[in-house]
């Protein structure tokens, strides 16, 4: 392997060759925790002749330009004194590494790059998925060696002649460590980025483009002979599509052919959007930043691409963390919707969805008297730490604080995105890290996946212990996806406010529909950017260190049943399948009856809320969990109640939740539904079900109708409202979110007035109406 400090390579040691050279290595007074300082050359003899006769080790004698610079050991764990640990894996290698005295000035970068090159040696090994590693507790240098190569320490064990700290390290977490990019900073970055990668990932974008700029109104394709045709300054783009209600257009992205002046050329979906700048209202100020978006959102599709792991067949039964790492798509409408501003191309393997790489989150000290932790109800601090984090990481942090003179009980604990520690928290926060006010206390042995929201992370070795929702300071989707700890302090309280409400409805009780309650909120407000907050007004740099804890699906579900984001549904496999039409096939149920029971577990709790409590939720694809048995959706679980719920009347409500009130006019009102489920969601589900072949239009959209009028059949008593508040209205504006972000780039709306944000088109024709009346 050539690395920055010479070619390196490894061979099977040879006892007899290379004894005398080893003895010198494992008796030097640096070697001390290799345990062999009054080794005679024979005793050294005797140990590696024995390692080489043992089918389970191997001795390696590792050079640097074909000088003898190493030794390195490999074993497997479930033959060594590891055996009987319950935290072994299938796929594990055992490794140790010692590195030469120097004979001279010593080489700078060295131990790295060896240490890192015998840890690609290991994984390079398509039988090995994970190294685990015993240092003695008392080398602090290889431990912190260790974690800089991606190691997480899981907890001490006594072995036969030392206290070791039992350390793991997947390939994706060495990918991603300081130690790897010290060795290759490209190594695997770009493999994605070929020719035919791109030019699918192209194809999707600029027909995703075309289909929804059209429905905002902002293209209007011309029908021309075969197909349809748009022109944009000196392009012109022909294609094929199919015309669905709602002003809906799927767009065949196969067909799409593109010429330049009359000259063929790829589809680009930056050229597009660059030559339909005027047309489309972008300020030229913003317009580079919308390009990086589509830039980086084309990378993570490529990404997709070369690395699709799943059928649709293959995610009928699968769980939840498979499911959200299959998907390709992120937000059905957002045109720039992965965009990860922000995110090294290393960051991507790390900690993207798709990527499903294991993520250990970061532990901060955060001084008490500078922060502050709402607890939903029932909850107290002690029992939130003990549910999230076992006896012995806690001692751990605890002893982190009070080994640096620190009173631990003067501390709360919050989990932080490793990204946001790295690249933000450790430099934006330098004075607060050097007071003490900020202690960083090392990583928790428990392996969490990003889900598609991206900053919030799903538990894999404990699912029963909470999601994780961190503050990330990454550019996605017009957003900096930061937390405000001032905002969420009323989340807890919120959250059993509405779970109440839900809880005590008989209807959203036969419906199964309940709530994942946020359980509990921590922010640090102690920094300089909220200090002078009265003069510098809110800002992200006031977003940058807060977490919540909010409830896992794991223990709402039975034998039997799956759990999935609804947005899945419109997930589409690599032959273009999508995963809500496998589902109606492999129900064996009448698409019709598929479908209804789909609406009753969904749309009819939300119409519900809305007529009966004013209750309003943000319900797109990622906010619903759904709950799946034999590939029928039987009822769902709403989630990100705290920042996407509202009250939308004058009702009486406890102090601390007054702020989920909103003034909305009742013209208004069935928006909630008409904006956010019929167009943001049921739009899209109809046409992946027409365009499969699983139902007609008609079918879909009489049966969402029926859904609503069997709701106001069963409840006269709220006849007044259904009137007031009609979601079955002949029209209904439409409302355009890739205008607000194309609008402004950076920050599409005012997040503490959001409606005042919104741009409308017209009006939409309602595909309910007719089949409702």
């Amino acid at each position: 392997m050539r690395t920055s400090i010479g070619e390196i390579t490894l061979q099977p040691v040879d006892v007899e060759r290379d004894v005398e050279l080893l003895h010198a290595w494992v008796t030097h007074p640096r070697s001390e925790f290799w345990m062999m300082q009054g080794a005679s050359v024979d005793d050294v003899r005797t140990e590696y002749a024995g390692i080489v006769a043992n089918p389970h080790q191997q001795a390696w004698l590792g050079t640097v330009d074909g000088r003898p610079t190493f030794l390195a050991e490999t074993y497997e764990p479930a033959h060594s004194p590891l055996a009987d640990l319950p935290e072994l894996r299938a796929g594990d290698v055992g490794m140790h590494v010692l590195v030469a005295p120097p004979d001279g000035a010593p080489v700078r970068g060295l131990t790295t790059a060896v240490f890192g090159a015998v840890m690609a040696f290991c994984l390079d090994d398509p039988r090995h998925d994970r190294v685990v590693v015993e240092p003695d507790t008392r080398n602090d240098a290889i431990r912190a060696l260790n974690r800089a190569a991606g190691f997480v320490e899981l907890r001490d064990v006594i072995l036969p002649e030392k206290t070791a700290t039992l350390s793991v390290a997947t390939r994706d977490d060495f990918a991603a460590s300081r130690v790897a990019q010290s060795l290759d900073p490209t190594r695997g970055t770009v493999t994605h980025l070929t020719p035919g990668a791109m030019d699918r990932a192209q194809r999707h974008l600029v027909a995703k483009a075309i289909g929804e700029l059209a429905h905002e109104r902002l293209l209007v394709p011309t029908p021309v002979e075969g197909g349809y045709e748009i022109t944009a300054d000196d392009l012109t783009v022909w294609f094929e599509a199919t015309r669905h209600e709602l002003e809906h257009w799927s767009v065949d992205a196969s067909s799409i052919a593109v010429t330049r002046v009359g000259e063929p050329v790829d589809p680009d979906v930056q050229h597009l959007i660059g030559a339909l700048a005027p047309t489309l209202g972008v300020p030229d100020d913003l317009l580079p930043f919308y390009l990086e978006e589509l830039a980086a959102t084309l990378a993570s599709s490529a990404w997709k691409q070369q690395h699709q792991r799943h059928g649709v067949d293959d995610l009928l039964l699968a769980d939840l963390p498979t499911i959200e790492a299959a998907m390709t798509e992120g937000h059905p409408a957002f045109i720039a919707n992965n965009g990860r501003i922000g995110y090294s191309a290393r960051d991507h393997a790390a900690y993207a969805p798709e990527s499903g790489s294991d993520v250990h989150l970061v532990w901060l000290g955060v001084r008490r008297s500078l922060s502050h932790l709402s607890l939903g109800r029932d909850l107290d601090e002690k029992a939130l730490y003990a549910h999230e984090l076992d006896d012995d990481v806690c001692d751990r942090f605890r002893g982190v604080l009070t080994a640096q003179g620190l009173d631990a009980d003067d501390y709360l604990l919050i989990p932080v995105h490793p990204w946001q520690w790295e690249h933000k928290i450790a430099i934006t926060f330098a004075p607060d890290v050097a007071r003490r006010d900020l202690v960083v206390l090392g990583t928790s042995p428990d392996r969490y996946r990003a889900q598609q929201s991206v900053r919030t992370f799903l538990n894999v070795d404990r699912p029963h212990r909470h999601y994780v929702k961190t503050a990330l300071s990454v550019q996605n989707m017009g957003f900096l996806r930061g937390l405000s700890p001032r905002y969420m302090r009323a989340t807890p309280a919120i959250n059993d406010w509405v779970h109440d409400l839900v809880s005590s409805d008989a209807e959203l009780q036969t419906r199964g529909f309940s709530v994942l309650r946020e359980r509990a909120a921590v922010g640090y407000t102690g920094d300089a950017y909220h200090r002078l907050a009265p003069s510098t007004g809110a800002s992200a740099h006031q977003k940058m260190l807060a977490a919540l804890w909010r409830e896992t699906p794991h223990d709402r579900v039975g034998p039997g049943e799956q759990v999935a984001t609804m947005a899945s549904l419109l997930h589409r496999d690599h032959e273009g399948r999508s995963l809500a039409g496998a589902m109606v096939r492999a129900s064996g149920r009448e698409p019709i009856a598929w479908l209804r029971s789909y609406l009753d577990a969904y749309l009819r709790p939300v119409v519900h809320c809305l007529v009966a409590h004013e209750l309003a939720f943000m319900p797109h694809g990622e906010n619903l969990i759904l709950v799946i048995e034999d590939h029928v959706v039987t009822r769902v679980l709403m989630k990100d109640v705290g920042e996407e719920v509202a009250v939308l009347d004058d009702q009486p409500l406890p102090a601390d939740v007054e702020r989920i009130r909103a003034a909305v006019p009742d013209h208004e009102k069935s928006l909630v539904v008409l904006t956010d489920v019929v167009d943001g969601f049921l739009r899209f589900l109809a046409a992946a079900l027409v365009d499969d072949g699983v139902m007609g239009a008609d079918d879909f959209w009489s049966t969402a109708a029926a859904c609503v009028l069997d709701h106001r059949a069963d409840h006269p008593e709220l006849a007044d409202a259904h009137a007031r508040i009609d979601v079955l209205a002949p029209t209904f504006a439409h409302s355009c979110l890739n205008r607000l972000q194309l609008r402004n780039t950076r920050q599409m709306v005012d997040l503490t007035d959001q409606s005042s944000s919104l741009m409308f088109a017209g009006d939409l024709d309602n595909p309910m109406a007719e089949r409702g009346r």
